[in-house]
């Protein structure tokens, strides 16, 4: 094993050595500024022009639609304020999910000092908005709605395009934060509706502080940054070529390992999963049972705390929330809004994969889990009798437990009720299959 093993991706991915290699260039020779008309300003206009056509094709938005930011924070303020603020004709009430990002509900309740009201679609147990919450939640005067594709925290996705089919058709923006989503599940625009979406680079492989917003033609935008009216006067300043050219090259990595990454994620997510579920009582699952990210798994273990677990496996790169809230203790937002016990907050663990991990790695991580929840269960005389019987994972297909087999030429998850459901997923990947 590795002195450590990184299961912390939902908080940021490493970069991959494919987008270093993009950014090289720009990092050493090609330095223009690209609002300049010479041979440099002209080489870093180009190396931004293609990376819009990239997540044009990609996302199936209209090169126009691109707007770069410093990423998903900016994205999602930008979404927030400059629509509201462009849009106060059509009412001065906002409705967000009520367990978004904070970037999102502190952007709308800031708009509150201005006059605007902000009202909430409520989320269900297990994270997801319903259309009928979110019906629920609109008032005449709505102007402006932002609902998050996924949950950071239980890794729950919302079905934008259903949600989208409660807004069709009145005058209200709507905004969805896809940064958790972008590169983990197909996220094709035209299918969502959205007006506006937030990208996030360092999410799926690419650097830090770069990302951008879709802007759906005739949506109003303010601009947060005035100045010399880049990126047609929504975002002022001069652009980061590198780390832009560094979001292009995780987006074609994305689209090229998306769909082979993602099913060997859910597989060794649910591996993990059904290894601490057989073996130790009281491990409850945080967030929905399918509709959720593939690399995330959030559970909570129940008589001990997240924190004094991950304090004894510092090995173990997780976290016991979001990583703005890491370590921090006391109800999470995100379990409140839930509707879940301090008890499930606090005993909670949230483990996100990447596309390196190797089931190697899971076994180790659940036998330190184990060992370490046990140790810590009998120090504080917590009866494992007495607890509730621990979730585990299931089939996609028919929703039943499904089962590790260790007994072909590779480890898998199976449906019991095969052949009739032929549900299975390997853990194993074929050597250097993927790479960071």
């Amino acid at each position: 094993m590795p002195d450590e093993i990184y299961l912390d991706h939902n908080a940021t991915t490493p970069l991959a050595p494919e987008v270093l290699e993009a950014m090289q260039p720009y990092l050493r020779g090609r330095h223009g500024n690209p609002s300049c008309a010479h041979r440099q300003g002209r080489e870093a206009r180009e190396g931004i022009e293609h990376v819009r056509r990239i997540i044009s094709e990609t996302y199936g938005c209209a090169r126009d639609e691109v707007v770069f930011t410093s990423g998903g924070t900016e994205a999602n303020n930008l979404a927030i304020k400059g629509a509201a603020l462009a849009n106060e004709e059509r009412g001065k009430h906002i409705v967000i999910g009520s367990a978004e990002h904070p970037c999102v509900a502190d952007a709308a309740r800031f708009l509150q000092r201005f006059g605007w009201e902000v009202g909430e679609a409520k989320v269900d147990e297990h994270g997801q908005v319903t259309p009928e919450a979110l019906e629920a939640a609109i008032r005449p005067d709505t102007a402006l709605i932002s609902i998050m594709t996924a949950q950071n925290v239980v890794g729950t996705i919302n079905r934008i395009d259903e949600l989208n089919e409660v807004v069709a058709g009145r005058r209200i923006v709507f905004h969805t934060d896809a940064a958790q989503a972008v590169g983990k599940i197909p996220t094709a625009i035209p299918f969502m509706g959205a007006d506006l979406v937030t990208i996030a680079g360092h999410k799926f492989y690419g650097p830090k502080g770069v990302g951008a917003l879709i802007v759906r033609r005739n949506t109003k935008l303010e601009p947060l940054f005035h100045g010399a009216g880049h990126e047609r006067g929504m975002r002022s300043g001069t652009e980061n070529t590198p780390a832009i050219v560094g979001l292009g090259a995780a987006v074609e990595l994305a689209r090229a390992k998306m769909a082979e990454a993602g099913e060997r994620m859910v597989a060794l997510r649910d591996g993990l999963q059904h290894l601490l579920a057989d073996a130790l009582p009281g491990v409850l699952l945080n967030g929905h049972p399918l509709d959720r990210l593939p690399n995330t798994l959030n559970l909570s273990f129940l008589g001990v705390t997240g924190a004094e677990i991950a304090e004894r496996v510092p090995e173990l790169m997780l976290a016991t929330g979001p990583a703005c809230h890491d370590r921090a203790g006391g109800l999470s937002p995100t379990f409140a809004a839930l509707g879940l016990s301090p008890e499930r907050s606090l005993s909670s663990l949230r483990l996100s994969l990447g596309r390196k991990n190797t089931w190697d790695e899971m076994q180790y991580t659940a036998e330190r889990l184990i060992a370490t929840v046990r140790e810590l269960r009998q120090a504080a005389g917590w009866d494992e009798a007495s607890a509730p019987a621990s979730t585990r994972p299931i089939c996609p297909r028919c929703e039943q437990p499904l089962e590790l087999d260790l007994g072909g030429i590779a480890p898998r998850m199976v449906c019991p009720l095969a052949p009739e459901c032929r549900y299975e997923a390997y853990l194993a990947a074929p050597a250097g299959a993927y790479s960071d």
